[in-house]
């Protein structure tokens, strides 16, 4: 039985260790970026030359990630002579993570399963659980070797994961629009299992919620649905029984538009198969997006409203926030989704981007920005991104025209 989240023992914390003025100094230094703060005090807006940059009124860190970070750096400074070790990548952003590896925080990296080896793990370590959470299996096995646990997951996936435990106890199917191999998504998936008859299926978009909906609605084939669904579902997973009593509940970074349609989708498909009765009965639905991703979103949908010649989306490549913003703007203005101001070269006049709504295809591009014209360039970046290489990017985007920022200070 995995020890409960409110637990404050001695080699359990969740609240930090009361050293965040200790830190603040340093965590500016590494992240804050003062071009971005100059954007907010104009309108979001910075025009150089013929360029004109539009920035989104949310974007870059949210709270849960703050907060992880702050947490990590806390840790370094409460534990300065013991060995520090991270589940996975804190957040999905290759700046920040190569910065707690510079700190001398090893990051644990899982297997081709998503599973870790806690072999390496010794009692007198210390170990950071990342903002996405981890599985009960993992908990528990880091539980069991006694070392120090410093847990950053962030409160809006405890929120998921107080979701589906309780559509776990009261005998509903958990069907999470996710991506079964993403870390929070596995995190989620765990919880249901505190039930012996705990069961989930966890679908990626649209396109696989409705073949769950046919299968619901008696068009399904059972092989070639386990066949599909297999890894993507609880152990045991039957479609002819945990199909009947189903709640909705999502990854908190996808696409909140599409969460709720999946959502609704799957109630009109089980009142067809089984009346409305049944479905007020035996379905279940929530939108648990969390509340910074709905800003991110509405604020770069607000933005697509002006005329905007290119989206830039700054964020991981595998960030699933990040992911989902630069699939809303494609769908409006061409975009560019980079992982990091590096990814535009101006020299070469490219930028080296993930190609929006395509999985792990990466494109480099010249003449991206469009020339001999004023342009205008909307900008956003994913939750874990840090407002410095918001800064950096727009230097970059007007250096590829030839323009710089004017001295300050």
């Amino acid at each position: 039985m995995a020890a409960p989240l409110h637990d404050q023992s001695a080699t359990y914390f969740r609240k930090g260790f009361g050293l965040k003025a200790d830190v603040q100094s340093e965590l500016s230094a590494d992240y804050n970026g003062r071009l971005v703060d100059a954007l907010r005090e104009n309108d979001y807006t910075l025009t150089v030359g013929d360029v004109t940059i539009r920035l989104a009124k949310e974007f870059g860190f949210c709270y849960g990630v703050e907060r992880a970070v702050e947490y990590a750096y806390q840790t370094r400074r409460k534990f300065p002579d013991r060995r520090l070790l991270l589940v996975g990548e804190i957040i999905h952003n290759p700046h920040v993570n190569e910065k707690l590896r510079a700190m001398g925080i090893q990051i644990l990296e899982p297997d081709a399963s998503g599973a870790f080896d806690f072999s390496v793990v010794r009692p007198d370590d210390v170990v950071i659980l990342p903002a996405f959470g981890v599985t009960i299996a993992a908990f528990e096995a880091l539980r069991a070797i006694g070392c120090v646990l410093v847990d950053t997951t962030c409160g809006s996936v405890l929120n998921v994961w107080k979701r589906v435990e309780a559509y776990a106890r009261d005998g509903f199917t958990a069907l999470i629009h996710g991506k079964y191999y993403h870390e929070e998504t596995r995190a989620t998936a765990s919880q249901v299992m505190k039930h012996p008859a705990g069961s989930y299926l966890v679908v990626r978009d649209m396109g696989e919620a409705r073949e769950v909906c046919d299968y619901i609605e008696g068009r399904g084939d059972r092989a070639a649905f386990l066949a599909k669904y297999g890894k993507a579902a609880s152990p045991g997973f039957d479609p002819d029984v945990h199909l009947r009593r189903i709640g909705v509940a999502n990854q908190t970074t996808m696409l909140a538009k599409e969460s709720l349609a999946i959502g609704e989708e799957v109630g009109q498909a089980m009142a067809r198969a089984r009346g409305a009765e049944v479905r007020a009965t035996d379905f279940r639905t929530f939108d648990t997006i969390c509340s910074a991703t709905q800003e991110r979103q509405d604020a770069v949908m607000a933005l697509l409203e002006e005329p905007l010649d290119v989206m830039v989306v700054i964020g991981g490549f595998n960030s699933s926030n990040t992911i989902s913003l630069a699939a809303l703007c494609a769908e409006r203005v061409p975009t560019y989704h980079i992982e990091d101001a590096a990814g535009i070269d101006p020299e070469a006049g490219t930028v080296h981007y993930r190609v929006a709504g395509v999985k792990h295809v990466e494109n480099t591009l010249s003449g991206w920005l469009p020339s001999g014209r004023p342009v205008r360039v909307g900008l956003t970046a994913g939750a874990s991104t840090p407002n410095n290489k918001i800064g950096e990017t727009v230097a970059r985007i007007l250096a590829t025209r030839g323009l710089a920022l004017a001295p300050t200070g």
